[in-house]
């Protein structure tokens, strides 16, 4: 036995000592971590010994719950700056050099400087609509960072969640298949 098919023996050992009903809800929880996803959550339980179906199903679950999550508070955090950048606007708040008028009403200034992977997902959303910024966006950062990141740009969220959901099933479908042919024919386990 190799060493890589003596450490995935181990721990489908150690998966098997968690009872049976709660193991698709650990790879749950692992599919709602950034950086996490549901690609890396399905993958974990598939090793760890789970039917892949179940194991993507549950993986791609908590990615979804956890970015709807994410999508919710970005989009009442956006909805409140700007109803008070508009309110601001139309009063005669102060016209400083830290507002500027974006789509008709005043926006803030960002307050530092985008970091590469949102400069991407702009460049993206700007180059091939919402649908190809969720589908390419996790090339760049998290599908949660890519959610708020579109809902902060204006984006409908709707059409943001159920884009994201289409990446998320696309990726978690493509790591699952891999994963497991690998398994079955690259280590033999």
């Amino acid at each position: 036995m190799t060493p890589l098919q003596e450490l995935i023996v181990r721990f489908q050992e150690l998966v098997a000592q968690v009872p049976e009903f709660f193991q698709p809800f650990i790879v749950m929880l692992a599919g709602a971590i950034p950086f996490v996803e549901g690609e890396l959550g399905a993958m974990v339980g598939i090793v760890g010994g789970l039917n892949p179906v179940v194991a993507a199903v549950a993986a791609a679950a908590g990615n979804f719950l956890s970015v709807a999550l994410v999508m919710a508070f970005t989009g009442r955090a956006r909805t409140a700056v700007v109803d008070r950048t508009r309110v601001k606007a139309t009063v005669g708040g102060p016209a400083t050099s830290d507002v500027h008028a974006v789509d008709g009403f005043a926006e803030p200034a960002p307050a530092q400087p985008m970091s590469k992977g949102r400069q991407r997902v702009i460049t993206w959303l700007n180059r091939f609509g919402v649908p190809g910024a969720s589908i390419l966006g996790p090339f760049a950062i998290p599908t949660q960072f890519t959610a708020a990141v579109l809902v902060a740009s204006g984006s409908p969220r709707r059409w943001v969640l159920l884009w994201q959901a289409v990446a998320i099933v696309l990726w978690t479908t493509v790591t699952t298949v891999t994963i497991s042919l690998a398994l079955t024919h690259v280590v033999g386990v």
